[in-house]
């Protein structure tokens, strides 16, 4: 008996359409991934051939090593002054009767240069000579009566002895004649009081006459004819005189970081505004103990002699003044912008960037930094010298330095070569 092949079975269209439309979405989905792959894979040779270009675009600054003179200075500012300066006042209250020196007069020692009136100190000079010459008679009177009272004590001894006299006689005589020298003491006391007051009038007559107590120049005069002078209370300056203006002085003020390198007897230049591209030689005579804060930095003042013979330098003006502390020649000198480079070190990068697929593909760009170089022991420090276009650390014992330059001392470094300075990568 003949039997019928089975029949395959034959899906509903509802479940063919979904089982079709799932193998499309499986197709796109396996496309999608491979380009993903192609654009990671872009990226990251992109990201090494661009490591690999800005490591070969480094570029280096340096600088030639010279042989030459370095010195060192320590700068200060301070003002011009005379050497001597003397403030003329008057001891005496009075009116200014004349004026005879003004601004810039040259004036020699004793050289009157005002005067006061005096009608009421010659009436005082008088009346004390007067006074004098009353006790200068007393002084004589006084004389007279110890000579008379002295001889009639020596009558009255006399008598008293060949008993004409009785003692009562004597005694009396003896008592004139103390009371005579007594009187007489007296009057060389007075007249030694009266000399006094004729000395003192006649100082203070004297001293109406103002004079010039130095050999100078006449800076300030602040006094004029009639004026009236009172000196009770502070003597009035009157003239402002100034020693030769030949030979000046500098007085200029040192941080306290710098006392230790500057020294009595130190050369020095320094200029002022009156005169610029001038400078003028000095030298320090004299560093006071006493500090001085001058805002809120501790300093010390010196004082620098200083030749002013053709007369161009003024009391008072503003100087800046260079003192030379340690001077060395023909030594090897590098610029302190090498001192300071140091070439970058890799450090990883702290900032998270996210796992994953892209972490593990693409790693982290290392992060540079500059570390300065630190001096060892002796003043001994590390530059870098390019050779044949490779950065080559060296050890090198460093010396004075005046802030731009500074002296090698020994090292394995010759004149020309290139030391580095900074470094420059290309963007």
């Amino acid at each position: 008996m003949l039997q019928k092949a089975p029949q395959p079975a034959v899906l509903p269209e509802p479940e063919l359409a979904a089982i079709v439309k799932t193998g499309g979405r499986w197709r796109r989905a396996r496309r999608y991934v491979v380009l993903a792959g192609l654009a990671i894979v872009a990226i990251v040779g992109a990201w090494f051939w661009l490591q690999s270009d800005s490591a070969s675009s480094v570029t280096y600054a340096t600088a030639s090593v010279a042989r030459g003179n370095l010195t060192v200075t320590v700068t200060a500012t301070g003002t011009v002054q005379p050497t001597n300066q003397v403030e003329v006042s008057s001891e005496l209250s009075g009116t200014v009767a004349t004026v005879e020196a003004d601004f810039n007069d040259a004036v020699i020692k004793g050289q009157v240069l005002a005067t006061l009136k005096t009608d009421k100190l010659d009436a005082n000079v008088t009346q004390a000579r007067a006074a004098q010459t009353a006790r200068e008679a007393d002084v004589r009177q006084a004389n007279v009566t110890a000579g008379e009272t002295a001889t009639s004590l020596q009558r009255a001894a006399t008598l008293l002895r060949h008993g004409v006299v009785t003692q009562e006689s004597y005694d009396t005589a003896k008592a004139a004649g103390d009371r005579a020298a007594a009187a007489l003491a007296v009057a060389e006391a007075n007249l030694e009081t009266a000399k006094a007051n004729l000395s003192i009038a006649e100082s203070d007559r004297a001293k109406a006459t103002i004079v010039s107590p130095i050999d100078g120049v006449v800076l300030d005069r602040s006094v004029e004819v009639g004026q009236t002078v009172a000196s009770s209370l502070q003597a009035p300056v009157l003239f402002t005189i100034a020693d030769d203006l030949a030979h000046m002085q500098l007085q200029v003020y040192i941080d306290e970081a710098d006392m230790g390198s500057v020294r009595a007897g130190d050369a020095a230049t320094f200029v002022v505004a009156a005169y610029p591209g001038r400078t003028f030689p000095a030298t320090i005579t004299q560093i006071r103990y006493a500090p001085a804060t001058i805002e809120g930095v501790v300093t010390y003042k010196a004082i620098l002699a200083v030749d002013n013979a053709d007369g161009v330098l003024r009391p008072g003006m503003t100087a800046t003044a260079d003192i030379t502390v340690a001077e060395v020649t023909d030594t090897l000198l590098v610029p302190n912008t090498a001192l300071r480079y140091s070439p970058p070190v890799t450090a990883e990068e702290t900032s998270s960037r996210g796992g994953g697929l892209l972490g593990l593909l693409i790693p982290r760009q290392p992060a540079t930094t500059n570390v300065p170089p630190v001096a060892g022991e002796n003043g001994e420090r590390t530059i870098w010298v390019l050779r044949d276009g490779v950065p080559v650390s060296v050890s090198v014992k460093t010396g004075l330095s005046d802030g731009n330059r500074t002296a090698i001392v020994k090292g394995d470094i010759g004149e020309g070569d290139q030391v580095i300075t900074a470094q420059r990568t290309a963007s």
